[in-house]
């Protein structure tokens, strides 16, 4: 039930995968990263105990930051880094995590660079450019002082 196109259904998931935690109620390997998420983002755990929430509209240019997409960012950069898709985006997250020592700040540094590739694809109606979005990855590195690899 984890890929829809359909917001509500997907922001339940969030809130049910959280319920069925705090319940003690066993959870399928999607519930269990969900909730690994929530866990690492205590300033969202009040919200999804409720559904008062899931139609909440979220603006950035007013300083608000959506959760669900947030999460959802996260989720999607593991995928893309265990299947090492970009290919290479799983050194630059092994690398970065060594410098950082964090893996939450990790994925911090590389949801902004994501972020900026998913801007530009939806603005410009194209694709997303992998290329670019892993130049993107590699200046970051550099401006963390992650050396290059040899």
């Amino acid at each position: 039930m984890f890929y829809t196109n359909e917001r509500d259904k997907l922001r339940q998931f969030y809130v049910d995968s959280w319920a069925k935690n705090l319940n003690g109620e066993p959870m399928d390997a999607m519930e269990t990263m969900v909730v690994c998420l929530i866990n690492l983002h205590p300033e969202y755990q009040q919200m999804l105990s409720n559904n008062n929430h899931l139609g909440n509209n979220y603006f950035p240019e007013m300083g608000e930051t959506n959760p669900f997409l947030h999460m959802g960012m996260h989720l999607g950069l593991q995928e893309q880094v265990s299947l090492d898709r970009p290919k290479g985006i799983q050194d630059i997250y092994q690398r970065l995590c060594e410098k950082l020592g964090d893996v939450h700040e990790t994925e911090h540094a590389m949801m902004e660079c994501l972020a900026e590739s998913l801007w530009l694809s939806q603005k410009n109606q194209v694709e997303p450019d992998e290329q670019a979005y892993l130049q993107s990855l590699r200046e970051m590195l550099i401006k963390k002082g992650v050396k290059e690899e040899h």
